[in-house]
């Protein structure tokens, strides 16, 4: 049997944090209060998340099932966003699609372009979907789009990111906590000490910055760990081997470890192993890196999942057919919890005769990181057996 994580494996990481007092914030007075001191507290959290009540609480869709969706998808150009589009469309579709509750989906691609995203989202809103999923878009920009979706009735889910307005449905990983958790989990592996080079996503994003702020917290709370410098690998391997391959040629001192937000693993390990150092390596959710670590069992303790792409895409995918079914989502965003797998949990999910060169993510499996969706929603039942 698989390992189901919950919450409490990241529990630790609460209490390394000094936290204000509990949240009290309308729109989360109705979640468990364990859950919102942990992934909802203002301290740990994005400003700009929206946590309010949801403006879809009462939502009933236009049509009957089974319904139309549109994927209006920003960016196509990484394996992440891979993994996502083949759950999507190989998977999640024609399961939702036999339970009779989907037609067909809309898929559009918008290159990073904001103007072209919010154009292809007006364009699906035309072609008479019933909902719109989106990933990781500019949290304000798309507004407008948001605006002229939900005028006409449909409404939009952002996953791995979120969008400010209130009449979206947003979930993700709570990027700081998930930070903190990737931080934490270093620090144990060095005894509290050591030198460590940070390798941040791609800065200026709120992604990127939030889960930065987690990681250099979680390494520094507590300890004597220091923060020799930090570089940016772009959330890309390839990035993220040359700029630590030239930092390493640039800085022949001694150092312990390098952090990284997940998606630049694989990148990070290649660079280390090319500079013939002993260098610890965060490890997250690739494959490749994680069937490295399976096959050397001393280079990591821990791998902390922060951002599973195809069980981002279940989870989302199964919020939008609640919501379309008129559960009503308490808040406006469901935020996840990070899961921090040790050797033995990994080796469930990774075999022996894994790939080092694999591009895919792991998958832990929406039950295991969705965790019980039925707490987000007024009117909880079973999404796969509605019958309008």
């Amino acid at each position: 049997m698989k390992f189901k994580p919950t919450l409490t494996l990241m529990a630790a990481a609460i209490g390394l944090m000094t936290f204000g007092s509990t949240v009290s914030a309308e729109g989360t007075d109705e979640l468990d209060p364990a859950l919102v001191d942990y992934l909802y507290n203002p301290e740990m959290l994005d400003p700009a998340q929206p946590i309010g009540p949801s403006g879809l609480r009462d939502f009933v869709a236009k049509n009957p099932p089974p319904w139309k969706i549109g994927y209006a998808s920003s960016y196509a150009g990484n394996t992440w966003r891979v993994d996502a589009m083949d759950e999507v469309m190989n998977k999640i579709v024609p399961e939702w699609h036999d339970l009779g509750l989907v037609s067909e989906i809309l898929v559009t691609e918008s290159n990073l372009n904001d103007s072209v995203q919010i154009q292809q989202i007006r364009q699906l809103v035309d072609q008479g979907v019933d909902a719109i999923i989106m990933c990781c878009s500019n949290p304000t920009a798309m507004t407008p789009s948001v605006m002229y979706a939900w005028e006409r009735g449909v409404p939009i889910f952002s996953f791995t990111g979120y969008q400010s307005s209130d009449v979206v449905l947003n979930t993700s990983v709570n990027f700081q906590v998930a930070g903190f958790a990737v931080g934490q989990a270093m620090a144990e592996e060095l005894g509290g000490k050591g030198k460590v080079l940070v390798v941040e996503g791609v800065p200026g994003t709120s992604t990127s910055d939030s889960q930065d702020r987690g990681i250099r917290a979680g390494l520094t709370e507590g300890t004597e760990i220091e923060i020799v410098d930090t570089i940016a690998g772009m959330w890309t391997d390839q990035v993220a081997q040359g700029e630590l391959q030239k930092w390493l040629a640039t800085h022949p001192g001694k150092i312990d470890a390098i952090v990284g937000q997940s998606s630049m693993e694989m990148g990070l390990l290649r660079a280390v192993k090319q500079s013939g150092r002993d260098i610890k390596v965060s490890i997250g959710g690739e494959l490749g890196a994680l069937c490295t670590w399976r096959k050397n069992p001393d280079i990591a303790e821990s791998a902390v999942q922060t951002w599973p792409p195809r069980d981002e895409l279940q989870v989302v995918f199964e919020l939008m057919m609640r919501t379309l079914q008129g559960q009503g989502p308490k808040v406006a965003s469901v935020m996840m919890a990070p899961v921090r797998l040790n050797y033995e949990q990994m080796a469930e999910y990774v075999p022996e005769d894994c790939d080092e060169n694999s591009q895919h993510w792991l998958q832990l499996g929406a039950n295991v990181w969705g965790g019980n969706l039925d707490q987000f929603f007024l009117n909880p039942a079973d999404p796969r057996a509605y019958k309008p």
